[in-house]
């Protein structure tokens, strides 16, 4: 792929949820090269969940424009979403409930099968290739339920990977892990990125947890970028302080 292409590129970009007045995001413009690790960071509420949805088409933008590998999300938002690994915070399934760690994985792999179809000996040698990535192919027949939270963690993130996306989309991949498994995602995504040149958008209200492989680091707030540039830079402003304290003074 062209490294000169745009990943993403949102332009005056808003995004109101179904039934509210006020948007959640106001005027972004974003553009993310093919191959960049970017983390987007903020507080709570900020507005960065609504992002990421809006990125992969699953939240309808209400003004401006939007771009994933050059296609425009509005038209094309179940085509684009082939292309993208998403891991949504908070996934949740019941510990009780009767799926092996392949399965999962193979999940991952349901829009490129496509619905009612079986797959095929190509898309289990790719569940198997997205588990060794991440260092769970020994869980493969492993109960889901019965996994640790930073085992839990690669298995969606080896999920997203089955996909053989070109763009992957983190949503808090460090939350509710302690810090051992927090190093170990940290360590992965790094290698991803490394070798594969996957381009990785990663968002975090944690700035303890910034893979070192990122880059870039733009900031959210009150649903607006307030600041984007190099990691080193943006992480000393003087900024930072003021968005975090203000919004912990809040609560």
């Amino acid at each position: 792929m062209n490294n000169n292409m745009n990943a993403i590129e949102l332009r005056n970009i808003e995004t109101i949820y179904e039934g509210e007045r006020i948007p959640v995001i106001h005027d972004v413009n974003l553009t993310v090269k093919v191959g960049e690790f970017l983390a987007i960071i903020g507080p709570n509420g900020a507005g960065k969940t609504t992002l990421l949805e809006t990125i992969n088409g699953l939240l309808p933008y209400t003004d401006g424009q939007g771009f994933v590998f050059e296609k425009e999300i509005a038209i094309s938002k179940t085509a684009i979403r082939k292309e993208i690994g998403y891991v949504i915070q908070n996934f949740e399934l019941d510990p009780l409930a009767p799926f092996l760690c392949k399965d999962v994985v193979m999940s991952g792999r349901s829009g490129k099968i496509g619905l009612f179809r079986f797959p095929f000996k190509k898309d289990w040698e790719i569940v198997w290739h997205s588990m060794g990535l991440v260092g769970m192919i020994d869980f493969a027949n492993r109960p889901i339920g019965k996994l640790s939270g930073g085992e839990f963690q690669k298995i969606l993130l080896a999920r997203a990977l089955a996909q053989k996306p070109k763009l992957l989309l983190l949503d808090e991949p460090f939350s509710n892990l302690d810090l051992s498994a927090r190093r170990q995602i940290e360590t992965l995504l790094n290698r991803l990125h490394g070798q594969r040149k996957i381009t990785i958008v990663i968002v975090s209200h944690d700035l303890s947890f910034i893979p070192s492989r990122c880059s870039r680091v733009i900031i959210l707030d009150k649903g607006r970028i307030v600041m984007d540039g190099e990691k080193e830079k943006i992480l000393t402003s003087s900024i930072i302080d003021t968005i975090f304290h203000e919004k912990r003074g809040g609560e």
